[in-house]
């Protein structure tokens, strides 16, 4: 498995981060393919945000952001992790649930 580091400044960035490297990861044509996220609570704070890239053929691709280690997750569509990318400043999660 592969690591990787990358800079982020906000939410937006991330799911953009997140969206390119899954279509491209499975050479999907990128933005052509809808994705889904949800906050992820623990404790009653939100902890992370769980990304899903809805693919062809009813496929899902999904990525985890943590925000307790700042680094992002990339999963298959069998649940295979092929890649985890440390982010070098946490974007505002607050904004992101509001």
């Amino acid at each position: 498995m592969l690591t990787r580091f990358h800079q982020l400044d906000n939410v937006n960035g991330l799911r953009e981060f997140v969206q390119l490297t899954l279509s491209e990861h499975y050479q999907l044509q990128i933005g052509a393919f809808h994705m889904t996220e949800r906050i992820l609570i623990r404790s009653g704070k939100p902890c992370g945000i769980y990304f899903c890239l809805h693919g062809p053929r009813a496929m899902k691709f999904s990525a985890i952001w943590e925000t307790d280690r700042n680094q992002v997750l990339f999963y298959g569509s069998a649940g295979e992790r092929f890649l985890k990318t440390q982010l070098s400043d946490p974007p505002e999660l607050e904004a992101a649930a509001a």
